[in-house]
């Protein structure tokens, strides 16, 4: 039995080179979020208003990359695996600099993003099993090195391991330098942990002082809690990608997905702003930190992408009560742990010691 299913676009639908349509990256709205209930606020730099989201920078930045370096050859094909939003970037990769794509997702991609992705020309392989230790993420990339081996020529940017991605996020950094005279606190989701180590390098060569929060999802194990299934996406891992810089974080905070649906649509009734899983987990702990920090900090949010993605999870009355995450209001601040490894952890939590999980096991980081 085949372990995926492909989904092609249209033979005929052409590759077109337009290299102007990289110049809609970027340059990102900065709102000011404040709450009537709790004190403070907080700066929330808009991502959801490039073309894909936050993850168009970093395709374009390691496809223009492996293109100067010899790695990827005119007209080859890209192969990479994806929950979604880098997917969008590489698409939009693809018609920029002429090569077809293909996308390996999983189940749990959402209808309107493979539809979305095929509109893009992309051709779109759905894995149907998971791997047995890595889960859905292992089996994706798993079916990405067969596709290497099957296509000649092809290349992958391993998005996980490929320090561009971590450069791509010089240009959102100095999006930010531009705009704020000071930052204190940059909050992010991490995923593959290509934005908070891009953005946050760039930001402490001119604040050495920044404060970096990183946020996963329960079920993630790159800060060393256990794997388990996670309806989240876009954040948390079952892998322990390379690009994560632990050593630049000073706290992480782990959110589940009833709390992360509850700020996703808290945004939204208050302030017209939202979007996604990461967004709604960012959100809660920089609203959590701009009622507690002491001396009015400066806070940066990170949000990843816009709601419209999320229209029949997050947003959709029937998958949330499904899955139980109506009515949860998340508690006032987070519960704490000394060290990741103390307990599992199923609800917001934080920990102010933060260490690489392989290290610290004694394998090779």
């Amino acid at each position: 039995m085949s372990s995926h299913n492909t989904v092609t676009r249209p033979q005929d639908a052409p590759l077109i080179a337009s290299s102007s349509l990289s110049l809609a990256v970027g340059n990102t709205p900065l709102a000011y979020v404040s709450d009537p209930v709790v004190p403070g606020g907080f700066w929330a730099k808009l991502e959801g208003f490039n073309p894909g989201g936050i993850k168009d920078r970093p395709a374009l930045h390691m496809i223009r990359r492996a293109r100067a370096r010899g790695d990827l050859r005119p007209g080859a094909t890209i192969v990479e695996s994806t929950s979604g939003t880098l997917g969008l970037g590489l698409a939009l990769a693809g018609i920029v600099f002429g090569h077809p794509v293909v996308l390996v997702g999983d189940p749990g991609m959402e209808p309107l993003m493979r539809r979305l992705l095929i509109s893009y020309g992309v051709r779109l392989e759905i894995v149907t099993e998971p791997h047995p230790t890595g889960g859905w993420q292992q089996a994706r990339r798993t079916r990405v090195q067969d596709l290497l081996r099957a296509i000649p020529g092809a290349y992958c940017p391993d998005q996980y391991n490929n320090p561009d991605n971590v450069g791509a996020y010089a240009g959102l950094a100095h999006e930010l330098l531009a705009r704020l005279p000071h930052i204190d606190i940059l909050v992010c989701s991490v995923g593959t942990g290509g934005h908070s180590a891009g953005i946050g390098k760039v930001l402490r060569q001119h604040f050495p002082g920044l404060t970096l929060v990183g946020v996963d999802t329960v079920g993630s194990t790159i800060f060393g809690q256990p794997a388990r299934p996670r309806l989240m996406r876009g954040l948390g891992s079952s892998i322990h990608p390379r690009n994560v810089a632990y050593d630049a974080f000073s706290e992480v905070h782990w959110v589940n997905a009833a709390e992360a649906v509850w700020a996703c649509r808290t945004l939204a009734a208050r302030h017209y702003v939202s979007g996604g899983w990461s967004t709604g987990a960012v959100a809660l702990v920089a609203r959590w930190l701009a009622a507690t920090q002491a001396g009015d900090p400066v806070i940066v949010a990170i949000f990843p992408d816009g709601p419209w993605r999320y229209w029949d999870t997050v947003y959709d009355d029937d998958f949330c009560a499904a899955n139980g995450l109506l009515g949860v209001t998340p508690a006032d601040g987070p519960d704490e742990i000394a060290v990741p490894a103390e307990r599992e952890v199923l609800r917001w939590t934080r920990c102010a010691t933060v260490s690489d999980p392989l290290r610290r096991e004694g394998q090779p980081a």
